[in-house]
């Protein structure tokens, strides 16, 4: 799967192959429109990205964004919907290669810093400082992706638990602050990422943070 967002292969058929397509799918354009989108939010000054901007950046009109995305709000969700099918679909080979819970945390933390690094748009999404003045269901749906992530990492500690070791004597209270404190660190580093206009790299000396956050 790819962390970051990037055109879908697109098989022609050998009927099509001689031919010049002079307008993109329908798809296509979507997948354009959300590319571009994802790339004005990786300037480093945070600003506000407007349809008129992003028309622009694309040289078509405001019109045409309508198209395909019935609203702007419409538009983010589709980079939410990206953001937490990548997420997701990580933290389930995470747990199905690794058996121990404190390897599926270790391994979700060090994804989460990755996927930032690759895709410095998107971490605006997430941080939700992308969805200011935007609809207020969007920052809803991103607090719910955050959510189930820390839930993830509940999980995968609570496995921890049940395999011996130090863990075995954590608490389930502990359990849960520990899976918020875990969030706290990621969230510390994406802000770190963005306010330093991408350039102190979330996983930077990541391996040695995560060793003392996940010891006991």
């Amino acid at each position: 799967m790819r962390q970051s967002l990037e055109p879908a292969d697109i098989n022609d058929s050998s009927a099509d192959a001689g031919k010049t397509r002079k307008r993109p799918r329908p798809g296509e354009r979507r997948l354009q429109i959300l590319q571009v989108l994802a790339e004005m939010l990786q300037n480093p000054k945070g600003e506000r990205v407007t349809t008129a901007a992003l028309a622009a950046k694309i040289q078509v009109s405001e019109a045409a964004l309508y198209r395909h995305f019935a609203s702007k709000a419409q538009m983010f969700e589709g980079l939410i919907s990206f953001i937490e099918q990548t997420v997701f679909g990580l933290i389930n080979q995470i747990n199905q290669k690794e058996e121990s819970g404190l390897a599926q945390a270790r391994g979700i933390l060090q994804m989460l810093l990755f996927f930032a690094e690759k895709n410095p748009g998107m971490t605006r999404v997430l941080l939700g400082d992308a969805l200011l003045q935007e609809d207020d269901r969007l920052q809803e749906r991103i607090t719910q992706v955050l959510d189930r992530v820390e839930a993830s990492l509940k999980q995968s500690l609570r496995i921890a638990q049940t395999q011996g070791g130090a863990w075995a004597g954590v608490g389930q209270e502990e359990v849960s602050i520990r899976a918020a404190m875990l969030m706290s660190f990621v969230l510390g580093r994406w802000h770190r990422f963005a306010r330093s206009g991408f350039k102190k790299l979330p996983t930077e000396a990541s391996d040695i943070s995560l060793r003392i956050l996940l010891s006991e």
